[in-house]
């Protein structure tokens, strides 16, 4: 990645040095295991490394966001309006976009405790299986067409309009599919932090993206042979939690022959993750405020902060 001309590039040693006093036993190691998502690694040294300053900096972004706010309202000769700081953050399946996401909520609720902080996932603006089989593209889920992204844009808009009980649909991994008649509310939040696969990516038809509403955006990053490693690695993790529940998508793989499971699981990597990686997701890189990158065992060893 050439990250001179764009990005500033920090190491992990340099990047622990920008305000990154923060105590870690704010938060417990019970905290952290409940947010880690599956197969991630993420510790209480991360926490005081990498995160603490980056809520610090977030902290930059959300001063400034809010005096821009009371300038514009002070412009138009108005009361300022409640309108949420929103964080955009994107990567590829199996990254761990979701432990960045769950931990950042944790901590800028502690940084803010009269805010109101709130983490969706863009997961619940899939079609839902059954329209994607009707039109063909269940074999090409992640990719740009199996998203609603009307729906997803006009959540976005109300969101930022400050229109209260906004609700998405939930989306379940044990099911592999949208939840009928199940929802998630977003209630007019202080910061709301939107993760998935597609935030920083730019449908052609569309006179908004979804990057249009984020203040501040992440893009967490890898080689992508780690991240089909990882991406194994939690296929193994599901497969061993699925052998009990027959409703769980994962079951008839998990009391199926294991190797062939593993087979399958590759080739999906190989056939639809890595294409839709490659295609879609590692363009919108280079459009993000801060890029983590990650080394082997989930460890940040780079952070990129864009310079404009």
């Amino acid at each position: 990645m050439d990250s001179n001309k764009t990005y500033y590039a920090f190491s992990r040693e340099q990047w622990q040095q920008f305000h990154g006093k923060m105590r870690t036993n704010n938060i417990t190691p019970q905290e952290l295991a409940q947010v880690k998502a599956l197969n991630d690694n993420v510790s209480l040294e991360d926490v005081q490394v990498i995160y603490a300053p980056l809520r610090h900096l977030i902290h930059i972004f959300l001063n400034q966001y809010q005096q821009e706010q009371e300038a514009l309202a002070d412009f138009m000769a108005q009361k300022p309006r409640h309108v949420p700081f929103i964080i955009g953050i994107a990567g590829s399946v199996a990254v761990g976009k979701s432990t960045t996401a769950r931990l950042l909520q944790l901590m800028l609720s502690r940084a803010y405790p009269n805010y109101k902080v709130q983490q969706i996932t863009t997961d619940g603006f899939l079609y839902p299986n059954k329209i994607l089989k009707q039109r063909g593209i269940l074999n090409r889920k992640g990719f740009p067409e199996s998203y609603d992204m009307e729906a997803l844009l006009s959540f976005m808009n109300a969101v930022k309009g400050n229109r209260p009980h906004v609700v998405i649909p939930k989306y379940s991994h044990q099911v592999y599919d949208v939840i009928p008649d199940e929802y998630e509310e977003v209630d007019q939040p202080d910061i709301l932090i939107v993760e998935g696969i597609n935030v920083l990516q730019l449908p052609s038809n569309s006179p908004l993206f979804v990057s249009d509403f984020f203040d501040f955006s992440i893009y967490v990053d890898a080689d992508p042979k780690l991240i089909e490693q990882w991406y194994l690695e939690r296929f193994g993790v599901l497969l061993d939690t699925a052998f009990t529940d027959p409703d769980n998508y994962y079951y008839k793989f998990a009391i199926g022959d294991r190797d062939e499971a593993f087979q399958m699981a590759k080739d999906v990597w190989r056939d639809v993750n890595l294409k839709n990686l490659e295609q879609w997701i590692l363009p919108t890189r280079s459009r993000a405020d801060l890029i983590l990158h990650k080394t082997h065992h989930h460890l940040i060893d780079q952070i990129f902060l864009r310079k404009f």
